[in-house]
């Protein structure tokens, strides 16, 4: 080969080489998405004294608590100012808010039922406050706020022992006996249970559209039988129950506050099901916010434990939220806790140290 053909035949080489680094590339961006996530939490108050914990840990973003006045369920703008500015002076953001209506709260026990009851004119005076919630939000520029449709709570039949010192909270249907057969709810059969929620949604969302505040609504904790519990049909207890939450009103501002635990928990096989449910979800861009807990066992029958010891992959989870470019919180919910930990301090740092270390690990 003599100069020329030498100097040609390099040329050639060099470009192909270079368009197969180009394919190369072109194949890892498609596969490797830069993870939007964040580290978060949920955990109350929001106080000097709890934030500057939370900022120990890491965590630059959370859902807030503002003091409320008053016995109003809607903060005004001055009483979510002070709790945004507070937060930022101990460098956190508020990501969500999480109003004092329409909690996890057992029916029987919650301050302000009136929507979930049906109960009118209660019920439409309550809507409005937390339309009036919507607003003050926006002007603030807190873009999420946080609700639970629920009647019965977080339905749990005691705790048992976990690793060291540590206790697991439990649900097992074979074992759970309710104190009494119905709530002050009564009988809630599934479409009574639709219409409280339609009726709710037909109202809220296109305010949250209006002004542009996502709202997250969390699932019902755990799903029961479908002749319900309590007499009550939980209808978000069910992935296919979220599936048509979410069609109703559709709206980029109509989400999920998605429980991954509570998700797990609908399933029969929560270690081979759950990734196809968070794509479903993430995909539709109907994930505002997720609780990034693990349990070990199935729909009916299971413990809630810390994240790397349970059925869940959470390595294989966290990779299928980038995968959807999923933007928000990730944050930890119903740690096991300790007599050597108050308030689960520890269990909680211990989340947000295996949750950041997750996130930083996809690069």
């Amino acid at each position: 080969m003599n100069r020329r053909e030498f100097i040609s035949s390099s040329s050639i080489a060099a470009i192909a080489l270079g368009n197969g680094a180009q394919v190369a590339t072109a194949a890892t961006s498609k596969t490797s998405k830069r993870a939007l996530m964040k580290l978060g939490c949920q955990s109350a108050p929001t106080n000097d004294t709890h934030l500057k914990y939370l900022a120990r840990y890491g965590v630059r973003d959370i859902c807030g608590y503002p003091e409320i006045g008053d016995g109003r369920i809607y903060a005004t703008v001055d009483e979510l100012s002070r709790m945004k500015d507070l937060a930022a002076k101990n460098g956190i953001e508020i990501e969500c808010v999480g109003p004092p209506v329409l909690t996890s709260s057992y029916i029987d026990k919650e301050k302000h039922p009136a929507i979930m009851l049906a109960k009118s004119p209660e019920r439409d005076r309550d809507i409005e406050s937390i339309q009036t919630l919507i607003r003050n939000c926006a002007q603030v520029g807190l873009p999420s706020i946080k609700y639970n449709m629920s009647i019965l709570g977080v339905l749990r039949t005691g705790r048992v022992p976990g690793r060291g010192d540590e206790t697991l909270s439990q649900w097992k249907l074979s074992e759970a006996h309710p104190k009494t057969p119905l709530t002050t709810a009564g009988h809630v059969d599934a479409d009574m249970f639709w219409e409280r929620i339609t009726y709710f949604l037909d109202r809220i969302i296109p305010v949250a559209n209006e002004y542009k505040i996502r709202m997250a609504c969390h699932p019902q904790d755990p799903g029961v039988p479908p002749e319900g519990y309590q007499g009550v049909d939980r209808v978000l207890g069910t992935v296919d129950g979220l599936k048509r939450f979410i069609a109703i009103r559709e709206s980029p501002y109509h989400g999920l506050n998605f429980c991954q635990g509570t998700v797990s928990e609908m399933l029969a096989d929560p270690g081979k099901e759950i990734y196809d449910v968070i794509r479903y979800f993430g995909s539709r861009k109907k994930i505002f916010n997720v609780h990034f807990r693990n349990i070990r066992g199935h729909r009916n029958d299971f413990v809630e434990v810390y994240p790397d010891e349970g059925d869940v992959d959470m390595v294989k989870a966290i990779q299928v939220y980038r995968e959807v470019e999923y933007p928000y919180m990730l944050m930890p919910d119903h740690v096991p806790v300790a007599v050597n930990d108050p308030n689960g301090l520890q269990s909680f740092a211990f989340c947000y140290g295996y949750i950041r270390g997750l996130i930083q690990s996809l690069g």
